[in-house]
């Protein structure tokens, strides 16, 4: 008996000894950074750059791969039936984890609380309200008195039925107690050159995505939709300065496999906070409108229920609806 005793005692010692080793392997090879929308978007810049970061961290080759379709959902689906060993991330989007779980008539292949990981939270980037030049407003107190003079003549384009961008549209109409007609486009690029033209109105959505246009004269800026001035346009007026309650931004983190070793996790931990804290990380992604907001796993986590919640509202009281 006592022999059998030592003999498990060993094997625990063993054990336990083992988990920080196989820790110390991660990363061992490549790794595959999945981001579900097609090149030129916010998304793709941003997992760009994080992996040509990531790669100096950790030594090993961080690879982009696009996997767009479903909304995004094709390169989480990979994610969630990847082996849980942090070699196979994907960007994680507000849209992803806050919006499309509470959306009627949306179907997921995979349980998005049940079958990923959350690692951290790493950029934000604020809405930005956008408009054709030719659009009868230049100012947000312009838009709303246009908008109750014109009931049901607005119009303001989305990436598509249900996207961030619909759901941002629709919050602004119902704080400005204005009726704005929803115009909804196959992807962002279609959207934009029809707001250009002055087929319709305005768009909120991603400040990346509008900044070469914004440039060219293309779009004209209307207002920026954060807490406080935009680096890039420091004159640009805040809608929250007219609408008090307007904060909207999309945030992006790091998701992995289900049931990440908690060793795993805290090495992917260790990699983003040296990123997140490098002065060139920093600088070019002010320079592409977007925003640091490192949050580890706990601060990740209430940031996904807070803006399920918040976007849940939206679209129950909008009656919004996935094609």
């Amino acid at each position: 008996m006592l022999l059998a005793r030592r003999l498990l005692f060993a094997c625990l010692i063993a054990c336990v000894a083992a988990i920080p080793a196989r820790a110390q392997e991660f990363p061992s090879r490549d790794i595959r950074f999945l981001c579900g929308f097609s090149p030129g978007g916010t998304c793709d810049l941003l997992s760009r750059m994080l992996a040509d970061e990531l790669t100096r961290q950790f030594g090993q080759r961080v690879i982009v791969e696009n996997r767009t379709g479903a909304s995004g959902m094709l390169a989480v689906d990979q994610v969630a039936k990847s082996p849980p060993d942090g070699h196979t991330v994907v960007l994680a989007t507000m849209a992803m984890h806050a919006i499309l779980p509470v959306m009627p008539g949306i179907s997921m292949p995979f349980h998005i609380d049940r079958d990923l990981t959350p690692i951290a939270n790493v950029a934000n980037v604020y809405n930005i309200l956008v408009a054709s030049p030719n659009a009868p407003f230049s100012n947000i107190p312009e838009l709303i008195a246009y908008g109750r003079a014109n009931p049901g003549t607005l119009t303001y384009a989305s990436a598509g039925n249900g996207t961030s961008q619909h759901l941002s549209g629709e919050f602004l109409a119902r704080l400005a107690r204005i009726e704005m007609l929803h115009v909804s486009y196959r992807g962002g690029a279609p959207a934009i050159v029809d707001i250009a033209a002055g087929r319709t109105h305005m768009m909120l959505g991603n400040m990346p995505e509008f900044l070469g246009q914004i440039r060219a004269g293309a779009l004209r800026p209307i207002a920026f939709g954060a807490p406080r001035p935009s680096p890039l346009f420091p004159d640009l007026p805040l809608i929250s300065a007219t609408l008090p309650d307007f904060t909207v931004s999309n945030w992006f983190g790091i998701a992995g496999a289900p049931n990440l070793p908690p060793a795993v996790v805290a090495r992917w931990h260790t990699a983003l906070q040296a990123v997140t804290a490098s002065p060139d990380f920093q600088r070019r992604m002010t320079e592409n409108g977007l925003e640091i907001i490192y949050g580890p796993q706990a601060e990740f986590l209430e940031t996904i229920r807070r803006d399920r919640a918040r976007w849940g509202e939206v679209i129950r009281e909008a009656g919004i609806r996935a094609n």
